[in-house]
């Protein structure tokens, strides 16, 4: 029987690292480049005590934001929130004063943990955001007392208390905030054990992508199991840098959008990496092409994982197994796929009354388990039209085959409508790559009086390169219908991109707007 005052803390995530704290106290948990900075003892600890600072000022479901780079202060911010009942808001260190403004006032933050930079900007928002009422930055004199206070017992939390509040991008509008819970991210644990990977004590993931995103994600399996969590120097993305990560740390995992996969591809053909263990990549198309290309790089060690904000990094995966699996008659089809839904996870596609359609059938991705959010916070409107009849509506559109694999074709914003037809710019998108001389390229759609939308192109030449739009447009006729190939081809020096990553097509919409017709 549980009792008030006893160890029990229901669905706390917390009990992941003290699990893992007692059963390898002296095992590495953190690093800073290539030097141990924490073991599973001394971060377990260190997490108790800030947790007991924390639960002194704040309330239990409190929200705490993280403008942080990448650091292994992070984890700790995070866990001891967790530890105190509290709710992570982690936000991109890189966003601008007016969004960050935006999301500490909306999510109703009390505190903010910073890295060095960003504590000015974090405090002079102080007047507009009322509610924050601490602004901490990690290794201060501020920061290093709150791990002088006793420690706690991790607090009791239900599985649907929020853990993770996580504010979509906001490309169409003022980004929501996702209600993630400490079941949410329990089911996308064990989802990362079933379907995507194994973790042994002394692993190590590498946090080259944001933690405020996918790769902070991917600390909780990683702690699960007592693996080293590695944050670079840079505290970003840089390909020597990586790769001189994977040289030191054993059994390395990676978690990395497609264009860093790509960059590490093309940056160095003979760095070791013996060590690597698993590139899992996501959160963006890779295309057939460079798949492959990785695999030839890297050998059999990528996997593939499709997910969202709504439902974190758990939808469908594709396993090193498959990837492996070159004799399989529809081996292309499969790297073409976003894989087969995760454990626990039911996936459908929906015609536009969400009707369930056929297998190989084009429609909305659908998608319902435990690994779904709560709702978007304070906005039940958005909440309903999400999650109506039960399921997430992803906004993603593609089709299942009689085997259980999901391939993405667009956002449903993304596909292009001319004469009546949906043309999706992934698979043109593909068929251009096969172009030697291509680098990148992104596929959008321009406004036509007459068709309704024309297909344009951008694409970016590989350097040293030059491209000819008349051979881009002979290789599209070779492998697809006329009327999906683009009207016109921009040549561009470089894509648009967020910081993680992800083109950004709207960017591109609005150099053709400034462009005009051709």
């Amino acid at each position: 029987m549980v009792t008030a005052g006893s160890t029990a803390a229901g669905f706390n995530l917390a009990r992941l690292l003290v699990r893992s704290a007692r059963a390898y106290p002296h095992q590495p948990a953190l690093a800073l480049g290539d030097a141990v900075t924490a073991t599973y003892l001394q971060l377990a600890d260190r997490v108790a005590r800030m947790a007991g600072a924390l639960g002194s000022r704040l309330a239990p479901g409190d929200r705490v934001a993280l403008v942080m780079g990448n650091c292994p202060q992070y984890i700790e911010v995070l866990f001891a929130c967790w530890h105190a009942g509290l709710a992570a808001v982690p936000i991109n260190a890189k966003l601008h004063p007016k969004e960050l403004e935006f999301i500490l006032s909306d999510s109703g933050a009390r505190a903010c943990f910073v890295t060095a930079g960003h504590a000015g900007a974090v405090s002079s928002l102080s007047s507009a955001v009322p509610a924050l009422s601490h602004v901490i930055e990690a290794g201060s004199a501020d920061y290093e007392r709150l791990s002088a206070c006793a420690p706690i017992v991790p607090a009791a939390r239900a599985a649907d208390d929020v853990a993770w509040l996580f504010y979509t991008s906001g490309t169409t509008g003022r980004p929501k905030g996702v209600m993630i819970t400490h079941r949410n991210l329990m089911a996308m644990t064990l989802g990362y054990f079933a379907d995507v990977d194994a973790i042994e004590p002394g692993d190590s993931i590498l946090h080259a992508a944001p933690m405020s995103h996918g790769s902070g994600l991917y600390v909780l399996p990683h702690v699960a199991h007592a693996a080293l969590n590695v944050a670079p120097e840079s505290g970003g993305f840089d390909p020597d840098e990586v790769y001189a990560l994977i040289r030191r740390w054993r059994g390395a995992t990676l978690f990395a959008a497609p264009t860093m996969v790509k960059r590490l591809v093309d940056h160095r053909r003979d760095a070791d990496t013996a060590n690597l263990k698993t590139l899992v990549y996501g959160g963006g198309p890779m295309y057939v092409e460079e798949c492959k290309r990785a695999l030839a790089r890297f050998g059999h060690k990528l996997a593939q994982i499709y997910g969202q904000g709504e439902s974190p990094m758990t939808i469908t995966a594709m396993g090193k197994g498959l990837h492996a699996d070159i004799a399989h008659l529809r081996y292309e089809q499969r790297l073409a796929s976003v894989g087969l839904p995760q454990t626990g996870i039911e996936v459908a596609i929906a015609g536009g009354g969400d009707e369930a359609l056929a297998a190989g059938a084009t429609g909305e991705v659908l998608v319902r388990g435990d690994a779904v959010m709560l709702g978007y916070w304070q906005n039940e409107a958005a909440t309903a039209e999400t999650l109506r009849g039960g399921w997430l509506h992803t906004g993603d559109v593609g089709s299942l085959d009689e085997e259980g694999f999901l391939t993405l074709r667009d956002r449903s914003k993304d596909v292009i409508i001319s004469g009546g037809s949906n043309i999706y710019p992934r698979e043109v998108e593909e068929v251009l790559l096969r172009h030697a001389a291509v680098s990148e390229v992104s596929v959008v759609g321009e406004q036509d009086p007459e068709w309704g939308e024309n297909v344009v192109a951008f694409v970016v030449a590989k350097q040293g390169a030059r491209l000819d739009a008349a051979d881009l447009d002979r290789l599209c006729l070779e492998h697809i219908a006329r009327f999906k190939r683009p009207k016109r081809y921009e040549l561009i020096a470089a894509l648009p991109k967020n910081t993680t990553g992800k083109v950004l097509k709207t960017e591109l919409r609005k150099l053709l707007a400034q462009r005009g017709p051709a």
